[in-house]
């Protein structure tokens, strides 16, 4: 098969293609396919695009990318398959995808990971939001050959406007990224970890009083957050780390706990519990927000902790802290769901049966 993947940024640095499809792209070729990777973002706009200013080189940026979508259209007759994460172009109507589908009549496996037919907007995207045609999920949804869903919440939605909607989880590369696991016996300070990117820094609004009692008790944690922004938190145990490529899995394994709250709403439903994943991957236990997928990864008790009020948190946070053997206990169960259920080798049949 020849595949083309239309996606957003750049390969190697977006979190939702490092681990919804570019890690299974070995796969494809030793079965024998051929693929292209098409960015609408070039690596030049890339660099810039979350940073303040740069309006106009930014501008010029998506211009360029529109340029590129326009050629790449005259190669498409020659795939097999069009595999589009999220959206052909990030502003705008679907003109590519329903070219594509109804003009040219090619078989688009459309995949999304995110609640994207949402206006999720933040001080860090509201200019963006209003000429980002959120609607459009609906019409390429509809126009796809499958759908491929980051989780259940997401596959229902796809299944209004077309039965051909799969849960493709994201997942976890157990063997060549992921592939070590935390020593919760080793000496050191406990450190109770978290990580994301700046549109998600919000979340952990409701974990700080927790934290911030702690604190006051004189208990000795650092809480390490890892992000591609500071986080500003009035917390003295706070060590922000900047988050890097090459350091990614040497920075998660220095936690001893990692948390993942959200808000019970409509967009945090979407999440596929990435967080959970990556840290419960490394044999680090997990304490979620029950919301969304987190609580079908996360078993209560069994390889983390679901925590629903500020009591829960502290409970929770008062056990791992104070016992390492629950935490080592955990984490060995952690590990073993990832690689049952969450992990490219045992995703990999599923990722394939999309081109089928």
């Amino acid at each position: 098969m020849r595949i083309l993947f239309l996606v957003p940024y750049p390969p190697g640095r977006a979190p939702s293609q490092r681990f919804r499809f570019e890690q299974y792209l070995p796969a494809l070729t030793a079965q024998g396919h051929y693929y292209r990777l098409a960015p609408f973002i070039s690596v030049a706009t890339w660099t810039i695009l979350y940073q303040p200013g740069h309006a106009i080189t930014k501008a010029m940026g998506i211009l360029g990318g529109f340029g590129r979508r326009l050629g790449l259209l005259f190669t498409v007759p020659g795939y097999d398959f069009i595999f589009i994460h999220r959206e052909a172009a990030p502003v705008g109507p679907p003109l590519f995808e329903w070219f594509i589908a109804k003009v040219l009549g090619k078989k688009i496996i459309y995949d999304f990971d995110d609640a994207i037919w949402l206006a999720n907007t933040s001080e860090a995207n509201k200019i963006a939001a209003g000429v980002k045609w959120h609607h459009k999920v609906a019409d390429i949804c509809r126009w796809a050959y499958k759908n491929s869903c980051g989780n259940a919440y997401l596959a229902d939605y796809a299944r209004q406007f077309n039965p051909r909607a799969l849960i493709n989880p994201t997942t976890i590369d157990t063997v060549h990224l992921h592939n070590r696991v935390r020593d919760q016996a080793a000496p050191g300070r406990l450190v109770i970890g978290w990580t994301g990117t700046h549109s998600t820094l919000k979340y952990l609004e409701q974990v700080v009083p927790v934290l911030a009692k702690l604190e006051e008790e004189g208990l000795d944690f650092e809480f390490r957050v890892i992000s591609n922004q500071p986080p500003a938190l009035p917390l003295r145990s706070l060590v922000f780390l900047p988050w890097r490529k090459d350091t990614e899995i040497a920075d998660l394994l220095g936690f001893h706990v990692g948390l993942m709250p959200l808000e019970n709403d409509l967009w945090a439903k979407g999440k596929c519990a990435f967080k959970a994943l990556q840290y419960m991957a490394l044999g680090i236990p997990a304490l979620v927000s029950p919301v969304g997928m987190n609580t079908e990864v996360v078993q209560h008790g069994q390889n983390g902790f679901v925590c629903a009020t500020p009591a829960e948190w502290e409970a929770s946070l008062r056990q791992l802290l104070a016992d390492a053997g629950l935490r080592q206990r955990l984490g060995v169960a952690a590990r073993a769901t990832i690689e049952q259920r969450y992990s490219v080798r045992a995703n990999t049949p599923n990722f394939l049966g999309l081109f089928s």
